[in-house]
């Protein structure tokens, strides 16, 4: 847990702000729920207001409890930040990069681009922490990290979005697929085949099941994993993996694997972002590491495969 400069109170309230529960927040915090509860209290008593509703599943903030955590948090990153160079100046000059990203990005892209960054710049520490997508969220709300990379279907509130990419998900597999030939798929093609799938909380899941059950569709997966990476190397037969192409890039640019894009409107509609906390100011190397990664995931974007024909008007390169 990060050093924080912040009270007490103003420390559990921002944990149960950020979790919606006292007993979430308690764990984070590593405190009794009943220690969370009372300095809540006190706070609320203090500013003489309301601060949550207590409600069955949980606490929902007031107006007042609004507006107190964007004061807060802003007033959170900026002591953050200070600590952050406090603790440089006593690493003898070391400057940190904190990263938090799925574990997608986390077998080849993400490597390769920190590999890159610290042939540049020896002198930086970089520190990587993988998680599912909305704890990858939770790092840069707390702190933990500087900059997040993650697929995303909705924008997330506290968080700010430095660079958005249209990521559509790909049907995935061998060369001498029966699909293989074909330009696109569709779920009603995939969904005949053994499939290969992550778990329910990634974004390609969650967009899969719902068109299929806009469709009507049903389907039983061959292999699920909450490690996606480990999917790719299982392809054989007929199998289909759903991963976008930067995922499955290595493979389908050595030609072990193709990639063929969906004709379905909602798996076209996830977006690959690089985020950073709302209102923070990052230093000079992250912002560095930031424009490299940018410029990783943009070459990415203009290696197409499978695709039809360009969206028109598209904000950024699909991939």
């Amino acid at each position: 847990m990060p050093v924080s400069l912040l009270s007490l109170p103003l420390r559990y309230f921002l944990e149960v702000a950020r979790t919606g529960s006292v007993n979430q927040a308690a764990q984070r915090l590593h405190v009794a729920a009943s220690a969370v509860s009372r300095q809540l209290s006190k706070l609320e008593d203090s500013l003489g207001v309301v601060l949550f509703e207590r409600q069955a599943r949980g606490m929902a903030l007031t107006e007042a409890g609004t507006r107190l955590l964007a004061h807060a948090s802003a007033h959170d990153a900026q002591a953050l930040d200070l600590v952050a160079q406090l603790q440089d100046l006593s690493a003898q000059g070391a400057v940190r990069v904190r990263l938090a990203c799925t574990e997608g990005f986390a077998a080849s892209f993400m490597p390769t681009v920190m590999a890159a960054f610290r042939q540049a710049h020896p002198q930086v520490q970089l520190q990587l922490q993988v998680a599912v997508p909305h704890e990858v969220s939770a790092l840069v709300l707390r702190g933990e990290a500087d900059l997040a990379l993650k697929y995303s279907v909705a924008p997330e509130k506290g968080l700010q979005v430095l660079h958005s990419a249209i990521a559509p998900i790909y049907a995935i597999m061998p060369t001498h697929h029966p699909l293989a030939h074909q330009r696109s798929v569709c779920v009603a093609d995939v969904v005949r085949y053994p499939l290969l799938l992550g778990a329910g909380n990634t974004t390609g899941r969650q967009l899969f099941d719902l068109t299929c059950a806009v469709q009507g569709l049903r389907y039983a997966p061959a292999v699920e994993s909450n490690f996606s990476s480990a999917l790719l190397p299982l392809l054989s037969g007929q199998d289909v993996v759903l991963a976008s192409y930067l995922t499955a890039a290595r493979w389908v640019e050595a030609g072990a694997l193709v990639a063929r894009p969906f004709d379905d409107a909602q798996l076209q509609q996830r977006r690959l972002q690089v985020l950073a906390t709302e209102g923070r100011v990052q230093s000079a190397m992250v912002q560095q590491f930031t424009q490299a990664l940018v410029l990783a995931i943009e070459q990415y974007g203009k290696r197409k495969v499978g695709r039809r024909r360009k969206a028109a008007a598209a904000p950024a390169a699909a991939f």
